[in-house]
């Protein structure tokens, strides 16, 4: 049987608990640009990171690699696992379309990963949640305000009471001091993460409302808050892979309109009335 390795984003984040400050502060930095060691030499990460020669040396030898050149040889293979797609039929592709095969079939690797990695029970268990909630707040930051509108936009099909955070205009003080325990969020935790994240979680664990945590694989973990997806987001190129993040977003919502009952159906129905009688669809 073929024991597959953990990635090195995987031995970075499992090390952080034993590693030295300055050993930290260079897994910090490098979790934050995961695929970006495979082009930098030694030196040139340690003057990046702002830690000595001598402190990469002993961090990659922590993480289980012989050398500064093998952990870069593997960071370069975890961000090409997609390339078996570039062979059809046993033969190259042209060359013309193979960058954006790589790009598909890095994406269908991240896929597979959270596939793996989630359970159809704690899916059905955050819908459940969702769907007996007093509301349900939807929060993402930067890049992950995206998502968050995405899933806020196909709940409310069938979830009255919902919102989404940040508000135009408004510091978030206004809407967390509105969240209870009766309450369910699903909280975006992309990176580059907001510097204010660390502060939401922490207001979030004193009010007590049944939290989804949504993140990239290098987001540690938060004990406080009741479950944590991790989305794989490697990339062939220099935009994080967000495909998986879509993909999770999109089932969560497709199940709980499939698990929203008489309820939720007369709520979908009483919509398209409307759309009818206001002629807004086609």
């Amino acid at each position: 049987m073929t024991v597959t390795k953990p990635s090195f984003v995987t031995r970075v984040r499992m090390a952080l608990p034993n590693l030295h400050p300055t050993e930290r502060r260079l897994a910090e930095f490098i979790l934050e640009f995961p695929g970006e060691l495979a082009s930098y030499t030694a030196s040139e990460l340690s003057g990046l990171a702002n830690v000595s020669n001598a402190t990469v040396t002993r961090f990659i030898k922590k993480l289980g690699y012989r050398s500064y050149e093998e952990a870069r040889q593997h960071v370069r293979a975890n961000r090409e696992e997609g390339a078996a797609l570039l062979l059809v039929e046993g033969k190259q592709v042209d060359s013309e379309n193979s960058l954006f095969l790589q790009h598909i079939g890095q994406g269908i690797t991240n896929l597979q990963q959270i596939g793996a990695s989630i359970s159809q029970q704690q899916v059905d268990d955050v819908a459940q949640a969702m769907l007996s909630a007093r509301r349900v707040w939807i929060i993402g930051f930067r890049s992950s305000h995206a998502f968050a509108e995405y899933l806020n936009w196909q709940i409310l099909q069938v979830i009255e009471h919902t919102a989404l955070l940040p508000k135009a205009a408004e510091t978030l003080a206004e809407s967390l001091i509105s969240i209870t325990a009766e309450d369910c969020v699903v909280l975006y935790g992309m990176k580059r993460r907001a510097a204010q994240l660390d502060g939401v979680i922490q207001q979030l664990e004193r009010r007590g409302p049944r939290v989804l945590y949504i993140t990239d694989e290098s987001a540690p973990e938060q004990p406080g808050l009741t479950w944590h997806f991790r989305c794989r987001t490697t990339a062939s190129g220099p935009l994080f892979n967000h495909v998986a993040v879509l993909a999770i977003s999109h089932y969560l919502a497709t199940r709980v309109l499939e698990l929203s009952g008489v309820e939720g159906r007369q709520r979908l129905s009483g919509i398209e009335a409307i759309h009818e009688a206001l002629d807004e669809l086609q």
